[in-house]
């Protein structure tokens, strides 16, 4: 079993006059000063990775995240960005020839940042709102939602690793649901790089998640079986009914997809858990 470790602060660093540690005694006023410097950090850079209002709604987020998951939960968050915008470039100038590339060059809107993380804010409010009880099933409910916070981030970093990988160097491509070739970036389809870069990239973030301390070993293999479950999930939706239904965007697409991650690792973990109880 595992718990989110409460977060550690560094001590004796000064800040305007006022120490760092007591700035950040209180979470919240320690992820508004992180992701304001860090937003500001954004601003300045040469390479957008987030378009103006992404950059407020991701603000939102990582205050959200650092205050209910401290610095280990915003660790796993914040990998997921980098790597998974970075991942987004791969290939671009191919993709935006062939009118498969994301658009805005890969920059992130609210949209992306909600359709990517909601799943994971909510298992963030859970676990703040379980954890100052302390009984048992509190603990129990931490765990579980702890488990379902980094499966879905595993989920969607496998989701767009493999989409991306796929898109730039997918040889092969098969519609998920009749394995017939159809051109890169078709919605539903798969190929074999994609694929395999998708459980790299869930198994990379899950393994940073036990080094921070909010799984463990079999949370890694929970966390890359359930991302695997769901972003062939996604793909058979994508490949089925997204086009028929008009309210089904990318975006809401993506939420099904990380809820299905963590729903799937809960129920995977708790099934173990009776197996053993």
């Amino acid at each position: 079993m595992f718990v989110v470790p409460s977060p550690i602060y560094p001590a004796f660093v000064l800040l305007g006059g006022l120490t760092f540690y007591s700035l950040v005694l209180n979470p919240w006023i320690g992820g508004l000063i992180l992701n304001t410097v860090l937003a500001g950090i954004a601003i300045l850079a040469p390479k957008k990775l987030l378009t103006p209002a992404g950059l407020l709604h991701a603000w939102a987020l990582g205050v959200l995240i650092w205050a209910t998951l401290g610095w280990q939960g915003y660790s796993v968050i914040l990998f997921y960005f980098l790597v998974g915008s970075t991942v987004t470039r791969i290939g671009m100038a191919e993709k935006e020839a062939a009118g498969i590339a994301e658009k805005r060059s890969g920059a992130r809107g609210p949209e992306n940042v909600w359709g990517s993380a909601l799943t994971a804010a909510l298992c963030a409010l859970g676990i703040w709102i379980l954890n100052p009880s302390g009984t048992e099933s509190a603990i129990q409910g931490i765990t579980l939602l702890t488990l379902g916070y980094v499966a879905s981030l595993s989920t969607k970093l496998s989701d767009t690793t493999a989409s991306e990988v796929g898109k730039a160097y997918g040889k092969r491509t098969f519609l998920i649901t009749t394995l017939k070739p159809v051109p890169r970036g078709t919605e539903g389809a798969v190929s074999l790089e994609g694929t395999l870069a998708g459980i790299i990239a869930s198994v990379a973030i899950a393994l940073l998640a036990w080094v921070v301390g909010l799984t463990t070993p079999l949370g890694i293999l929970i966390c890359a079986v359930a991302a695997f479950v769901a972003t062939n999930a996604e793909s058979v939706i994508g490949a089925t009914i997204q086009e028929k239904i008009g309210w089904l965007t990318n975006e809401v697409v993506n939420i099904i997809n990380t809820m299905i991650g963590a729903i799937a690792a809960i129920v995977i973990m708790s099934l173990i858990s009776l197996g053993l109880s």
